[in-house]
């Protein structure tokens, strides 16, 4: 017979059903509930197990080390009597993560070594997997980089040959990429991405997915096109929703970085607010959009601020503390000065970030340490080397397959000869840099540079002014969407923006909602129409808000042990996860203590359509931006959405609307 749901056998299968599902807090509480039902029974090592999958699940999920070492602790507490068991392998390969989140290396160090001694004693090899991942991290912090690297070999040929669990190798796969592009070697992080991608088509399951697809989205991000890289970033937020927590801030900075290379600045800033909002250090990103804007005196407090207190949070994406979390920030703090005339600022960037690159030699690090060298240099005057320094970071990035970084050093170099008085070097270098830009899909770099060369090309800045008594025709046909504009015609994929769009083009001035738009383009409008908006969903559900305060119970206990033995680190850090769950309790109930919701229909076909017109203009912009330049003017967007076009030059447009049963039809304009 079957297990019941609350019988032992059926709470582990639920635990593992959850969380493959999305529903981290239900498998959270389906091991407690484990646990707690071994307890009752007198079963010491089942519950002891259940315990290390909390914690295993904490640390992976929630970024709250106070938690991981309170259910550790219960563990380890439960086996005292026991002696040495094969469980204890897995406590030390936890503590080992645990112990380097919270940047004591000299304990992570102990922890992970012990972990491997336990694991191979006792035929662990999801423990020994781990410690030796966490061993290999700690020595590329210390800046041992060809013992690292070969460590890092060592576990990557042990996932391959399928040595460890499928959640013990995702995870590890990622831990391996992660140590990569910490460093800054994008070409290690991509071999390994390719093998994480290929692994998770086969045996990847959970959040697993998500992971490997910001590792593409990284990657993307470097080598291009940045529409690909912006719709994987998207799409790994999906994936991931449902699994993290304060770590959610991961994809979301990915997609900020992404958005601020195209050029579209708000919505990079709205990814690194919501990045900002879950306790994740949006910088440099946020730094440098303000940057993009002018803000420049803004730009350097910010990136001032995150270059003297870096944030101390236990992320697994960055290097979790010492220099290398600060080359990015010092490489932007060197752009920043530049851009202000901080000839002393960039200065001083330029001489730390060189002292991190000839400690961690990665061909990226330096290139940006080079490049940032460069900048100083120009600001000094002294150009001979900064003319040096500035080709050896084009040619570097190249060789990277870094175009935009690259083309970001030729405009740099450009500065260095039109301060030496070529103009006609300069221009060069611009006109190359801005070609670049454009394959890369970099619109607001691409608008930069035409504005320095003065040709105005495919600035978008005076395109998209129809002629009197302009016709057009919006049509899908066999998946594609034919687009004429005059004499002009794109044939591109019939994206849900355009969609969108035709239903606004097909009714000039009129004002639709945005669930309108939706339920149009899902063609259940009949359906829809006449029902009640829905109120949304809760910002944290009843099972979620308990879960918050049993991990609550535990850091306040954490802190006080903390406080008792004086170890004022700990404390701090334990502060910050109570901090973090007191606000996410907090931002989940209203006045008079009513539940607080959050993505409600309206709000959530606000989003979506906004986004998806966005998306779509942008593809659109890339084959003709007369075309896209006249709609983005004529288009309004919000919870009411229409297209009015200037009534002085109004254009008639053709488009294909939906009939009753999904039929399709060419609607002809009207006369006006």
């Amino acid at each position: 017979m079957a297990a019941t749901p609350h019988e032992p056998e059926g709470l582990e299968g639920r635990a593992r059903t959850a969380y493959a599902d999305g529903d981290l807090e239900g498998s959270l509480g389906a091991w407690e509930q484990l646990h707690s039902s071994h307890l009752s029974t007198g079963d010491v090592l089942g519950a002891s197990e259940a315990a290390v999958m909390v914690a295993t699940h904490l640390l992976i999920d929630t970024g709250l080390m106070a938690p991981v070492r309170g259910w550790l602790g219960r563990a380890e507490r439960l086996l005292e009597p026991r002696g040495e068991t094969p469980l204890h392998a897995s406590i030390a390969a936890i503590r080992g993560y645990e112990r380097l989140f919270s940047g004591d290396v000299r304990a992570a160090s102990t922890w992970s070594h012990r972990a491997v001694d336990l694991g191979t004693r006792h035929d662990q090899p999801d423990a020994t997997v781990i410690g030796q991942t966490c061993t290999a991290r700690i020595v590329l912090l210390e800046g041992d980089l060809e013992t690292g690297l070969a460590l890092l070999e060592e576990v990557g040929s042990r996932l391959v040959a399928g040595d460890a669990t499928d959640l013990v190798t995702g995870m590890m796969l990622c831990e391996v990429i992660c140590a990569a592009q910490g460093l800054a070697m994008h070409d290690l992080a991509r071999e390994w991405t390719d093998v994480m991608e290929s692994w998770r088509h086969r045996s990847g399951f959970g959040g697993l997915h998500g992971r490997c697809r910001v590792h593409r989205a990284e990657l993307l991000r470097i080598s291009g096109p940045a529409d690909e890289a912006e719709a994987e970033a998207l799409g790994a937020c999906d994936d991931l929703r449902p699994w993290l927590r304060r770590e959610y801030g991961w994809p979301l900075v990915e997609l900020g970085a992404i958005r601020l290379r195209r050029g579209d600045l708000d919505g990079a800033e709205e990814a690194f607010a919501e990045a900002n909002a879950h306790a994740w250090c949006p910088q440099p990103g946020l730094a440098l959009t303000h940057l993009a804007r002018g803000r420049t005196e803004v730009a350097a407090e910010m990136i001032a601020e995150a270059v003297a207190h870096p944030l101390d949070i236990p992320w697994k994406e960055r290097p979790p503390f010492g220099d290398l979390r600060l080359a990015p920030l010092l490489h932007a703090q060197g752009e920043i000065a530049q851009a202000a005339g901080d000839a002393a600022g960039c200065r001083a960037a330029a001489d730390r970030l060189h002292q991190i690159a000839a400690r961690f030699p990665s061909r990226s690090l330096q290139a940006m340490a080079a490049l940032t060298r460069a900048r100083a240099d120009v600001l000094a005057g002294d150009l001979t080397p900064a003319r040096e320094a500035a080709q050896h970071a084009v040619a570097a990035w190249a060789d990277l397959e870094a175009p935009y970084d690259s083309a970001c050093a030729r405009t740099v170099l450009a500065a260095v000869h039109l301060a030496a008085g070529s103009e006609v070097l300069a221009r060069a270098e611009w006109t190359a840099a801005r070609q670049v830009f454009a394959a890369f899909g970099a619109r607001g770099r691409v608008a930069e540079i035409s504005g320095l060369l003065g040709d105005g090309e495919a600035t978008g800045a005076t395109v998209g002014t129809p002629p009197p008594g302009a016709t057009g025709s919006f049509v899908a046909r066999d998946g594609l969407r034919s687009i004429r504009f005059g004499s002009a015609e794109v044939l591109l994929s019939d994206l849900k923006g355009f969609r969108y769009l035709e239903r606004l083009l097909a009714d000039p001035g009129r004002e639709f909602h945005a669930l309108d738009l939706v339920s149009l383009e899902q063609g259940d409008a009949d359906e829809r129409r006449g029902t009640p908006t829905q109120s949304g969903l809760p910002v944290l559900d009843a099972e979620a808000r308990e879960a918050y305060r049993r991990q609550l119970a535990d850091v306040d206990a954490d802190i006080e042990e903390a406080r008792e033995n004086n170890d004022l680190a700990r404390q701090e850090l334990a502060e910050r996860d109570r901090d973090y769950l007191i606000a996410a309790l907090t931002s989940a109930v209203g006045l008079a203590g009513r539940e607080r919701v959050t993505g409600s229909s309206a709000e959530r076909a606000r989003t979506s359509v906004a986004r998806s017109l966005r998306y779509a203009l942008q593809r659109l912009e890339e084959s003709d931006p007369v075309i896209a330049g006249h709609l983005e003017r004529a288009l309004s967007t919000g919870t009411y959405c229409s297209y009015r076009p200037d009534p002085l030059v109004p254009v008639r447009w053709t488009t294909t609307v939906s009939e009753p049963g999904g039929a399709r039809r060419t609607k002809e304009p009207q006369a006006r």
